[in-house]
């Protein structure tokens, strides 16, 4: 006995029942479509890992300092103010 109770003879009657209905050319462009997607799916995940693993463009060095961005703007507005 098989997987579930379905014997060998069981699984080539219905092996050929699926050749039957679907052909053999319809089957093999199904399964190179599925070898495809898997291995397009393969490819997406190990190139998110390495974008993770990788510092990304806009990240600046910082030494455990906080920047106030917006105290910065208002303190250049007001040098240029003071030189008019």
């Amino acid at each position: 006995m098989g997987v579930g109770g379905i014997g060998i003879w069981q699984l080539l009657i219905i092996l050929l029942i699926v050749v039957m209905l679907f052909g053999t050319k319809k089957l093999r462009n199904i399964g190179s479509d599925l070898g495809g997607a898997l291995k397009g799916f393969k490819n997406a995940v190990k190139d998110d890992e390495a974008s993770k693993n990788e510092p990304t463009e806009n990240a600046e060095e910082n030494n455990g300092e906080t920047v106030d961005v917006t105290a910065e703007k208002v303190a250049e507005k007001d040098e240029e103010e003071q030189d008019l």
